[in-house]
């Protein structure tokens, strides 16, 4: 084999896993396997796709080895094929967020107008949070906190929270998380518990990077 050749051959399986995220409704399936193992047709109803189209787009997301996928009786569950990925899609983010006029508007439109405080890393709040100083609030869907989520997190859905507001102590900041950095419901909570006399502030990525970085996950 020549090394020219093996070159292309490289590039062409690199291609492989470019191509499989050239599709914006298979970056949204990825973004929610990285929350938790899920059958096909939660996906689908998810991702507001038919059950045979997110089957397609997953079978594509798995030959290129991005998921893995388990069959339980009739259905097949996927989930991200490791931390690697979530790591790969993070990178992709950071690239498109300032390379990318329009993707750089988004950010300032839908987040950074909504929230000008500086979101909490994750080291920061996995220290606060041993120490009791903060209210650690999950605002994913209660599949996906009990998939996983950051240790003694309460979990309130954010369509949920108003109601439940006596679950959280109003002398101790809530940091808020929720799927990741392109995730609205966290600052959705967070705009919610400033109104309500809270502080709060959101976490700076979501569980998926939380946990890819090999912090302390419960389930």
């Amino acid at each position: 084999m020549s090394t020219e050749n093996f070159k292309q051959d490289v590039h062409a399986q690199l291609a492989r896993v470019g191509k499989a995220l050239s599709n914006g409704n298979r970056l949204e399936l990825l973004d929610f396997v990285a929350q938790g193992p899920s059958s096909v047709d939660e996906l689908a109803r998810m991702a507001r796709l038919s059950v045979a189209n997110a089957s397609k787009h997953l079978q594509e997301l798995r030959r290129a080895g991005l998921v893995r996928a388990r069959k339980e009786g009739l259905r097949v569950f996927y989930e991200v094929a490791g931390p690697d990925v979530v790591d790969l899609i993070a990178a992709l983010g950071q690239v498109a967020q300032t390379r990318l006029a329009e993707m750089a508007h988004l950010v300032r439109t839908y987040i950074t107008a909504r929230d000008e405080l500086e979101p909490i890393p994750a080291a920061e709040l996995l220290q606060r949070s041993k120490q009791g100083l903060v209210t650690v609030l999950d605002v994913r869907p209660a599949k996906e906190f009990a998939a996983g989520h950051l240790p003694g997190a309460i979990n309130v859905a954010v369509e949920n929270l108003g109601k439940h507001l006596r679950k959280l102590p109003k002398g101790r900041e809530v940091i808020a998380y929720c799927r990741g950095p392109y995730c609205l419901l966290s600052v959705d909570a967070v705009t919610m518990l400033r109104t309500k006399g809270y502080k709060a502030r959101r976490l700076e990525d979501g569980f998926p990077e939380w946990k890819a970085s090999g912090l302390p996950v419960e389930a």
